[in-house]
């Protein structure tokens, strides 16, 4: 597919970006550490996007660690935020501090086995929304969701990474979407989903809910991000005013971005 850039949005939030530096801990995760990925090469990567902010997103290598992210939302400003991993026996007084810092939710590794007690992640769910109006992120392989999805829209506010992974999860995904759920198109390596079908299927259940992301370095995905993933979402949408939806005003308005 040809790169198309006369009909990309006008603007971009990235809602989904990772940053490896390695001045901070690396934890191993399934035999795996990650190569540094610094603020310069992400800079480089994106060269000629009009991306106007971003989230940084806590991987499983960076464990309960939030130098890094502080250091790196220090470095970028403003109009970034961060998604951080911590334990539920996390105290109120070092959420409040990290939402000082601009981080804004908390991610949940549901696909890697880090996380299986459903009921007990909707309870942390509630406070740190109650705490600090953070968010629950869950990387999840959406043919798992069956048994979650009513346990799930519980939360007062969830999004969804990578678009569910999974083909024949799709339908499970859409429930989420339908209950409220943001959705993230992000990851198009690492997933199974038909990137077209689901765009289309989730844009119509749900314009508020699709969020693009770019998932930069897409570290252990088949393929990292390309240009033409952009192609693709504006092609699906075949409409400008969608497109700014997905690409920068829903993740706008869930990250509470100024």
């Amino acid at each position: 597919m040809g790169i198309n850039r006369e009909h990309w949005p006008k603007r971009i939030i990235d809602s989904h970006l990772h940053i490896y530096d390695e001045a901070f801990p690396l934890i191993e995760n399934q035999g795996h550490i990650p190569k540094p990925f610094y603020i310069d090469d992400y800079n480089r990567l994106v060269t000629g996007m009009p991306i106007e902010g971003g989230v940084i997103v806590s991987g499983s290598f960076q464990g309960f660690e939030q130098r890094y992210l502080k250091a790196a939302l220090g470095n970028l400003g403003d109009n970034y935020v961060g998604v951080t991993q911590l334990p539920g026996s996390v105290s109120d007084e070092k959420i409040q501090q990290l939402n000082e810092h601009r981080i804004r939710g908390v991610r949940v590794n549901l696909k890697r086995g880090v996380h299986r007690d459903i009921e007990g992640i909707v309870e942390f769910g509630r406070r740190i929304w109650d705490l600090a109006g953070w968010h629950l992120e869950i990387y999840v392989d959406s043919r798992e969701l069956d048994d979650m999805v009513p346990t799930l829209l519980k939360l007062p506010k969830l999004s969804v990474d990578h678009l569910g992974m999974a083909k024949s999860g799709l339908s499970q995904v859409r429930r989420l979407a339908e209950g409220g759920v943001n959705i993230k198109a992000s990851g198009f390596g690492r997933t199974e989903v038909n990137i077209t079908e689901a765009i289309k299927t989730l844009y119509k259940t749900n314009p508020d809910c699709l969020m693009f992301g770019t998932d930069l370095p897409g570290t252990r995905s088949n393929r990292g991000f390309e240009p033409s993933d952009i192609d693709t979402i504006v092609e699906a949408l075949d409409d400008s005013d969608a497109a700014d939806k997905v690409f920068y005003q829903n993740a706008k308005e869930f990250y509470k971005l100024p």
